[in-house]
């Protein structure tokens, strides 16, 4: 079985996921149960930080495809940050960049929830 742990943390009013290892079908229900209870904990504001994640197949893309309605309804977005280039390209051939911002650092996800800070 596939390898795949999520890390929480808080970080300035904006809720990180740390992504580690392979997002495939085996584990895509382990990032849908935390953006589950993201919304349940009206937790809007979210940066997935892919620094560590080594792999991702379309049910991993599912999974941010299947939330990121929910999230924007509530006035908030998901960002993304710290891919390596190929996990970026697995979302940029799909045109993730489009609908999807996607930084280098964490800390600029971070901050394009707080413009003027």
């Amino acid at each position: 079985m596939s390898e795949f742990k999520i890390a929480q943390r808080e970080k300035d009013a904006v809720h990180v996921l740390e992504l580690k290892g392979y997002l495939d079908a085996h584990t895509a229900p382990a990032l849908e149960e935390a953006f589950q209870t993201l919304l349940k904990n009206q937790r809007f504001n979210i940066v997935v930080n892919c620094k560590d994640l080594s792999y991702i197949s379309s049910a991993g893309l599912g999974v941010f495809m299947a939330y990121i309605e929910d999230v924007r309804k509530n006035n908030g977005d998901i960002k993304l940050s710290n891919m390596s280039p190929k996990v970026f390209n697995v979302f940029d051939l799909l045109g993730f960049p489009l609908l999807y911002e996607i930084t280098k650092e964490e800390q600029d996800a971070v901050k394009k929830f707080h413009p003027g800070k």
